[in-house]
């Protein structure tokens, strides 16, 4: 079955850097868009960034210049580097893979920054 887990998250001074990561494994891992995901109670959830099968990239605008999300197919491991991290980055994130049967989540890891 799909697996998707976080990893990487922690609490931050504003400016540092953190680096997310997500095994995946289940599927065919380099056949399908990935993307990571982050969500505060109050705005509920929010695309970051996604990566397709041929390497494309899309970033939300509040992260463009700042987060690259990159893909090792060898190892099934979706990265998302953040730097220049702000308050309002903090977030649970999450990461997702679509796949033909639907789009699945990772259970998020959290990201705090201060």
């Amino acid at each position: 079955h799909v697996q998707l887990v976080e990893s990487g998250g922690g609490s931050v001074q504003a400016g540092g850097s953190l680096r997310l990561s997500c095994a995946a494994s289940g599927y065919t891992y380099s056949s399908y868009c990935m993307g990571w995901f982050r969500e505060v109670p109050e705005k509920g959830r929010e695309g970051v960034a996604t990566i397709d099968s041929d390497g494309g990239t899309t970033y939300a605008d509040s992260v463009k210049g700042r987060f690259t999300i990159t893909k090792d197919n060898a190892e099934n491991i979706l990265y998302l580097d953040m730097n220049s991290l702000k308050f309002e980055d903090t977030a649970m994130y999450y990461c997702a893979a679509r796949l033909p049967g639907g789009t699945y989540f990772g259970r998020g890891t959290q990201v705090t920054v201060s």
